[in-house]
């Protein structure tokens, strides 16, 4: 029962410390030690556990990722300083207009992160538009935070198929599909998600307004990009497009086409590669397009490159000492206990799939840590029950994402917490309408997506 203890311990100092701004890095080797020291005593073998267990994991998980996550920060970068994203959202912006601002907040960031661009980048390239909108409409802009929040921590971000963001890629490891997986499902989620979530803050919004709500004081610091220096919408969604068609065309058209045997020497086999090699060339293909769309904008090409390759070091780091933290939890005897009651939970592997997730993605403050701490423990089960039970694995793909975007988003999350400072808000100003539109309504379309996947729907 001690070594249980030490894993339940450990969890909650992860979430205390996290919250408190302790440095992941730091605290998940020095936590995970502390479970394995709880669960076995001198036996524990400390160091063997912490450069064999731990750091092995660490390495998996860049060794899968890295790709992902530092051509992703390259292209939200090129995108930012060239000006397109914002184009992007001024274009989406013009086209609703200030009657629609909310909306077009919304649709803007949507666009921005279902093609590929950073959640921080996003935030950043809508915010002043967002800002500007909002204070034409009256709005209260305690809303602008929640706004990018359903635009780009929710639907976008796990349900719609072909997504790639990493909460999207990261399920393709293990059950060998593709950013497409349950097409169906993950349309019919987001459509739940981003409705409800425009209809909760429009009916906030007016019962702000009714009690005599206004903007509030300007936000006389924030730099408004004329459009005329903006490059032309036409050409900056076209980089979107790309990296949305040519993983599509690969993931579905080219690779199930191509003889993949020589992968047995490299201990792998295509389906496991394929959709992330599809992710990784259609990021690379709107990089490159972007640098030549925009070649006469940058003050130096190398230079944004490098910057944004910097930029994802911190993020993939993070990420990847979370996950080594959940496989040295995994690798203790007193592990097989929490992985049976997580199991014994339901008998359903989908419900017990978005269980663990949502609880470890909530625990560690992270959608794509906590997924993969689940995953990396769990997978193998579910699959098992799936096939038993006649679920495609394309559905535990779907679920697996969905349920990574729900109690990920408490208020010690890195994102809630960057957004928030991007738009000058604090939790007490705007928390609470972020937790309905990312946690509570996210959740709930967990639960109807664990109905129709149950029901066939792929």
């Amino acid at each position: 029962m001690l070594g249980v203890f030490g894993v339940i311990l450990t969890l909650i100092l992860l979430m205390y410390f996290a919250y408190k701004g302790a440095s992941i890095i730091i605290l998940a080797p020095i936590l995970a030690l502390l479970a394995a020291l709880l669960s076995a005593g001198l036996d524990a073998h400390l160091m063997a556990t912490y450069t064999e267990v731990f750091m092995q994991a660490f390495a998996n998980y860049a060794k899968s990722y890295f790709p992902i996550f530092m051509l992703g920060a390259i292209f939200g970068k090129l995108m930012d300083e060239s000006g397109a994203a914002k184009a992007i959202a001024h274009g989406v912006a013009e086209k609703f207009g200030k009657e629609r601002a909310l909306l077009a907040v919304v649709i803007s960031c949507a666009v921005l992160t279902y093609g590929g661009v950073s959640l921080f980048v996003v935030a950043f390239a809508v915010f002043p538009i967002a800002a500007s909108l909002f204070e034409q409409s009256n709005i209260p802009k305690k809303f602008i935070p929640p706004a990018i929040a359903l635009g780009s921590f929710t639907f976008t971000m796990t349900a719609l198929p072909g997504t790639p963001q990493i909460q999207n890629a990261i399920p393709m490891k293990y059950f060998g599909t593709d950013a497409y997986a349950a097409p169906i499902l993950g349309i019919s989620a987001a459509i739940i998600m981003g409705v409800a979530g425009v209809v909760y803050l429009n009916r906030e919004i007016k019962k702000a307004q009714e009690a005599g709500e206004g903007y509030g004081k300007a936000n006389e610091d924030i730099a408004v990009t004329a459009e005329e220096d903006l490059p032309p919408f036409s050409t900056s969604i076209i980089p979107i497009i790309v990296v949305l068609v040519l993983n599509y065309i690969l993931g579905r058209v080219v690779y199930p086409k191509i003889d993949g045997s020589y992968l047995e020497k490299f201990g792998t086999d295509l389906q496991s590669v394929s959709g992330t090699w599809s992710l990784i060339i259609s990021l690379i293909a709107a990089v490159l397009l972007t640098i030549l769309l925009n070649r006469k904008r940058f003050d130096s090409i190398l230079k944004n490159v490098n910057t944004g390759a910097a930029n994802s070091l911190p993020t993939i780091i993070n990420t990847a000492s979370v996950v080594g933290y959940g496989n040295v939890i995994g690798s203790l005897a007193a592990f097989e206990i929490v992985k049976n009651a997580i199991l014994g939970v339901s008998s359903n592997p989908l419900i017990s799939e978005a269980i663990s997730v949502n609880v470890l993605a909530g625990i560690t403050g992270s959608a794509s840590g906590g997924m993969s701490i689940s995953l990396e423990a769990l997978s193998e089960q579910y699959l098992t029950m799936a096939a038993q039970a006649g679920i495609n694995p394309q559905v535990l793909h779907r679920i697996a994402s969905l349920a990574s975007g729900g109690l990920d988003t408490l208020p010690h999350n890195g994102a809630v917490v960057s957004l928030l400072t991007v738009c000058g808000m604090t939790h007490k100003d705007s928390y609470k309408y972020i937790f309905i539109v990312s946690v509570v309504i996210p959740m709930l379309t967990s639960i109807v997506a664990i109905i129709l996947g149950n029901l066939g729907v792929v």
